[in-house]
């Protein structure tokens, strides 16, 4: 595995808006960008942690399973994303190891590929990463 470095944190959150008001206005974190991905299934707002981003992350659709997390566990540390140069040849690389994954690469910010790895693999901490 070619890790390039920590991409981004990221917070799910029930709603944008009054998350930015606590990490952008109380706390000064520039916001970088906002868009919805996924079919607009999912806003990501990146705010600027000066070596990292913390990336927003709002389901947009009431039964996704990112919706059923924040009505069941609130505003929360959702998962850390790493960099890899190629992400489908990672995915190969942990296929080949045996270490289970999401079935299918996902949109991940700025047109960016992504791909979860899957919880029960890393004791419940939600690892992601995004490449090319």
């Amino acid at each position: 595995m070619n890790f390039k470095g920590l991409d981004h944190l990221a917070i799910a959150v029930p709603n944008t808006e009054a998350a930015l008001k606590i990490w952008r206005d109380k706390l000064g974190f520039q916001v970088i960008l906002a868009e919805k991905v996924n079919d607009g299934a999912v806003l990501l707002t990146h705010l600027d942690l000066y070596n990292t981003h913390l990336q927003l992350v709002e389901p947009l659709v009431p039964d996704s399973p990112l919706a059923k997390a924040v009505q069941e566990k609130g505003q929360h540390l959702h998962h850390f994303c790493l960099l890899v140069d190629d992400v489908a040849k990672s995915k190969a690389e942990l296929d080949a190891a045996e270490i289970t994954t999401a079935p299918n690469l996902h949109q991940g910010t700025l047109g960016k590929r992504a791909l979860f790895v899957s919880a029960s693999e890393t004791d419940c901490v939600q690892l992601e990463l995004t490449g090319q």
